[in-house]
């Protein structure tokens, strides 16, 4: 069975994943059915990690957007011919980059001041 770290690195390598084509800019996505799909799809995935994420462990982190990260893999997976592309890219560019912060298992520690989570230590960081 899959643990929060491994969802949460799954949430990063999505990340990591959408990083290395959105630089090449809203044009682009704009322009290209494979790249808009891409995004699409790891966006999903992030969302679907965060489903999976441990209740103790999502109510111990509420500045991570989890309810709308899950509320958005809903309509990508459900919404099909209804998916507003630039809600899609407005997502990509504002709130991914933000969104690697707020999960914290980048290539630095980020210390936290409040009392140990039971079911994830100190952080996001101190994940298992």
């Amino acid at each position: 069975m899959r643990n929060d770290r491994a969802r949460l690195e799954d949430i990063l390598r999505a990340i990591t994943s959408i990083e290395r084509y959105a630089v090449r800019g809203r044009a682009a996505f704009e322009l290209d059915e494979l790249l808009q799909s891409w995004m699409i799809y790891h966006l999903a995935l992030i969302g679907e990690a965060a489903t999976r994420l441990s209740p103790a462990l999502r109510g111990y982190h509420p500045e991570v957007p989890w309810p709308g990260l899950i509320s958005m893999r809903n309509v990508l997976v459900h919404g099909y011919f209804s998916v507003d592309l630039d809600e899609v890219w407005a997502t990509v560019e504002r709130r991914v980059p933000s969104l690697r912060k707020q999960v914290g298992l980048t290539e630095g520690s980020r210390p936290s001041t409040r009392p140990p989570c039971p079911a994830c230590g100190p952080s996001l960081d101190g994940l298992p």
